[in-house]
């Protein structure tokens, strides 16, 4: 162990999207900053961290979007779609061999540039980088002037060694890991973590769980060319989150489409052919599927947290995620979390991003107020087609509001893209929602799932966030012909209803028309909504 103790403002545990975010602002305000990252290991051949830049740069959203965009441009040439038939282009099976080691060549090296990036931006800012695993050494009795010791175990790569490092103020930004289950013979499954491991294109693959990375893995592979099969426990895919709208348009789509699904199915068991390599899925009612390259698990994730050794005083729920308030304050005084590890209950790259930030201000930038606002947070399931949502969905604003006060617009209809494919059959839907709340219509829910659904979100989320009605998204002048144009010609470009310029709304409790009886609690009931939207958003965000 080293002698010296090194003496910080503050050491940051994790060097993901949050942790890396926090790092810089806050040397950025002058503050002395140390980050620690565990790297990346190999243990018995399956990958143990991520890296800097964190799961989202190294195995989640930047390799995926890569491989999601690969998996569309064959799906646009494919016969499968044929849309580039439909566009006067002649396109043969041969053509659509898929070179997966070159793709996974560029794809790695393309990320590896990204997460050197992130060390290269850690040391422009002034931040010390350390590579390591961090535990706490001292941590009994604190208040608010002592200090913290956090032990670092470097990596071989590093020497080996155990540095002390010292500061006032600790930031746990670990993140999180794959959940995998613990059946006979998951040893022969991969992760989500392990499909970028893959040195080859399956021939048949099984991708198991109903969640986003579930679902975009079995997309993704099916595109390619793989023969896909997706299993999953309940009667639909997408079950927490998600408008029943679009789920009932995804679920349409995949089963024209998409992989093969196998709803109402619970797998327990996975049985490996030592002659052929192949496997076998073994389900709780006894049904058995053969003959797969690769079985994929993507039942979950849980938090990295406890593997810190983190002091008692720290206070985590009964999953082992840290519980933090409004501002990112744990049970420790000085003590913060942010990320996926956290009880926020939003496990989405740009939503630790702004955490760091917010709480870098707070600390540093004298912003004693600064605070991420957890709802009408915009994402994305980058499934094929792809869905994109922001805010309440309608069973959720229901719940906030009142059956009574909500109604919604809805559209599924065929993109442009299709105008001159001849095979009506192989058009994917497109499906647009508004969800509307209160007599002037607030939009608080918007959900799109077809082709480009990703792309055109943000500027509808800022909209939402700021406060936008039917009135204002119809005030719009549409752009045509596009798919978004739909949002805002609901209900006939520029047309309002009955009474919109004539009268006021008015108060249930002070409505005149006759025969409608109201009291103070239909008009508190309303008036709340907001407040409980809130709160629906962290319940909707909870675990599984």
């Amino acid at each position: 162990m080293s002698g010296e103790v090194k003496k910080y403002d503050v050491i940051v545990i994790g060097g993901g999207s949050g942790g890396s975010a926090f790092s810089r602002r806050a040397a950025g305000y002058g503050a002395k900053v140390a980050i620690i990252d565990r790297g990346v290991k190999y243990i018995n051949g399956i990958r143990n961290g991520a890296g800097p830049g964190g799961t989202c740069v190294n195995v989640g959203c930047v390799p995926k979007k890569v491989m999601f965009m690969a998996a569309g441009v064959r799906e646009m040439l494919s016969d499968s779609v044929g849309v580039a038939r439909g566009y006067g282009y002649e396109i043969k099976a041969k053509d659509l061999n898929l070179d997966w080691s070159l793709l996974k060549s560029r794809r790695d090296a393309y990320v590896d540039r990204l997460s050197k990036g992130y060390v290269k931006n850690w040391n422009k800012a002034g931040v010390d980088v350390i590579m390591g695993t961090a535990k706490f050494v001292s941590c009994q009795s604190f208040d608010s002037t002592q200090e913290y010791v956090i032990e670092v175990t470097k990596s071989p790569e590093d020497g080996g060694t155990v540095d002390l490092l010292r500061a006032n103020r600790v930031v746990i930004a670990v993140g999180g890991k794959i959940t995998m289950p613990n059946w006979p013979g998951i040893e022969y499954a991969i992760s989500s973590d392990g499909f970028f491991d893959m040195e080859f294109q399956p021939r048949k693959v099984a991708v198991i769980g109903a969640g986003y990375i579930a679902v975009e893995m079995a997309g993704i592979l099916h595109a390619l060319g793989s023969e896909t099969h997706l299993f999953f426990r309940g009667d639909t895919v997408l079950r927490r989150g998600f408008d029943p709208f679009v789920v009932e348009q995804l679920m349409q789509a995949m089963k024209a489409h998409g992989p093969e699904l196998h709803p109402l199915s619970t797998p327990n068991a996975i049985i490996k052919d030592e002659q052929t390599g192949t496997k076998t899925l073994v389900l709780e009612n006894g049904s058995k599927f053969t003959d797969f390259d690769c079985i994929l698990v993507a039942i979950g994730r849980e938090p990295l947290g406890p593997e810190l050794q983190v002091p008692s005083a720290l206070k985590l729920d009964p999953k082992g995620y840290i519980v933090v308030d409004d501002y990112e304050n744990t049970s420790l005084p000085n003590v913060y979390a942010i990320g996926d590890a956290t009880t926020t209950g939003f496990e989405l790259t740009p939503v630790a991003i702004a955490a760091g930030r917010r709480l870098a201000d707070r600390l540093y930038g004298g912003e004693p107020r600064a605070r991420i606002e957890y709802f009408d947070i915009a994402t994305v399931v980058f499934s094929h087609p792809p869905i994109g949502t922001v805010g309440l969905t309608e069973p959720e604003a229901c719940l906030a509001y009142g059956r009574d006060n909500v109604t919604t617009k809805q559209s599924a209809f065929n993109s442009m893209i299709y105008a001159l494919n001849e095979n009506d059959t192989n058009k994917v839907k497109t499906g647009l929602k508004l969800v509307l709340a209160g007599p002037e219509e607030k939009v608080v829910g918007l959900h799109c799932i077809g082709p480009f659904s990703d792309e055109m979100l943000q500027g509808f989320a800022v909209s939402i966030r700021m406060g936008a009605t039917r009135r204002d998204f119809e005030a719009s002048v549409a752009i045509h012909p596009t798919i978004a144009e739909e949002f805002v010609t609901f209900g006939g470009w520029g047309q309002k209803k009955r009474g919109d310029r004539l009268k006021p709304w008015l108060p249930p409790y002070l409505d005149p028309k006759p025969n409608r009886i109201f009291t103070i609690s239909n008009a508190l009931s309303f008036f709340i909504g907001a407040a409980a939207a809130a709160s629906i958003l962290t319940i909707r965000a909870s675990r599984s």
